[in-house]
C-alpha cells in the first residue's frame, strides 16, 4: 500500500487514551448497545471491501469487522491506542494500524470502499477538512458512516478536548459539501420512559451545568455504577450478537 508522509504534531496532542473505550472498562447495558450498533451497521456495508476506521481507539471493532472485510484500516492519533491495538490484532493478517491525523491522511486517492468515523468528528479541528481527506481517499461509489451524539438531544454533555458538536440539520449540511448523497439515521429514542429513566435525566443534566461530569471514562464508571446499577467489562474486541441490535431509523 503506497503511502504519503503524514503530519501529526504529538506535542500538541492531548491524551486521548483517557477517553477511549478500552478492553475491561465499565460499561453500562445502554453503552453496549450504542457501541453494538455502530460496528454491526457497518459490517453490514462490510463484505469484501477495504475499510478504513479513523478514531479507531483501542481497536475494539476492527476484529469484527476484518472477519467479513478483505482489509481493515485503523488510525488514530494517539500513541497509546495505536500502540494497544497493534498489540493486540498483532496476528491478524488482514488488519493494519497505524498512527494517523485525519486532516491529513497518509493514503493514496481512491484507497477505500467504507471509511468510519465513530465519535470521532468532533474532536477534529477542521472537520471540513477531514471529511475532504475521507472523500479523496475513497473510492468511486465509496460510502462514509458517521456516528455522533446530537447536540440537541437534551441530555447531552460534552466531552473532553472537542471542538464542534453538530446537531442533525448542522451535520447534513457538512455532509452535502463533500457528498452527493447523505442519509441521517437516529439511533435510539431518546426518551424511553419511567420514573427511573426522568430522574437520571434531570440528574445528569444538572452535573453537566455544574460541570460534575469527570473527564476520564474510568471516572465515569463511578457514576453510571450509581445511577444505572450493574456495569459489565468492555470486551478487548466486537463480537456477533454480544448484545441485542437495534437497527438505526431513517429521518425523514
Amino acid at each position: 500500500m503506497k503511502r504519503k508522509e503524514t503530519n501529526v504534531v504529538s506535542d500538541k496532542i492531548p491524551d486521548y487514551s483517557l477517553i477511549t473505550e478500552v478492553s475491561g472498562l465499565k460499561a453500562s447495558q445502554e453503552q453496549l448497545r450504542r457501541l453494538y450498533q455502530r460496528y454491526e451497521l457497518a459490517r453490514k456495508l462490510a463484505e469484501g471491501k477495504d475499510i478504513l476506521e479513523i478514531g479507531c481507539g483501542s481497536g475494539i471493532g476492527l476484529g469484527y469487522l476484518a472477519r467479513f472485510a478483505r482489509k481493515v484500516v485503523g488510525g488514530d492519533i494517539e500513541e497509546k491506542n495505536v500502540s494497544l491495538a497493534k498489540e493486540y490484532y498483532k496476528d491478524r493478517t488482514n488488519i493494519i494500524i497505524d498512527l494517523i491525523d485525519a486532516h491529513n491522511l497518509p493514503f493514496p486517492d481512491g484507497n477505500f470502499d467504507l471509511a468510519l468515523v465513530f465519535e470521532t468528528i468532533y474532536y477534529l479541528i477542521d472537520p471540513q477538512k477531514g471529511l475532504s481527506e475521507i472523500r479523496r481517499v475513497l473510492r468511486e461509489n465509496g460510502i462514509l458512516v458517521i456516528c455522533t451524539v446530537n447536540k440537541d438531544w437534551e441530555d447531552f454533555h460534552p466531552s473532553p478536548y472537542t471542538y464542534k458538536y453538530f446537531s442533525a440539520p448542522e451535520l447534513y449540511e457538512l455532509m452535502k459539501k463533500n457528498f452527493q448523497e447523505v442519509k441521517l439515521y437516529g439511533g435510539f429514542p431518546t426518551n424511553t420512559g419511567g420514573k427511573k429513566s426522568e430522574i437520571i435525566s434531570v440528574i445528569k443534566r444538572l452535573a453537566v451545568k455544574f460541570h460534575l461530569i469527570p473527564g476520564s471514562l474510568e471516572a465515569r464508571a463511578y457514576l453510571k455504577r450509581i445511577f444505572m446499577g450493574k456495569l459489565v467489562p468492555l470486551p478487548s474486541e466486537i463480537t456477533e450478537d454480544m448484545i441485542d441490535y437495534e437497527p438505526p431509523i431513517e429521518i425523514p
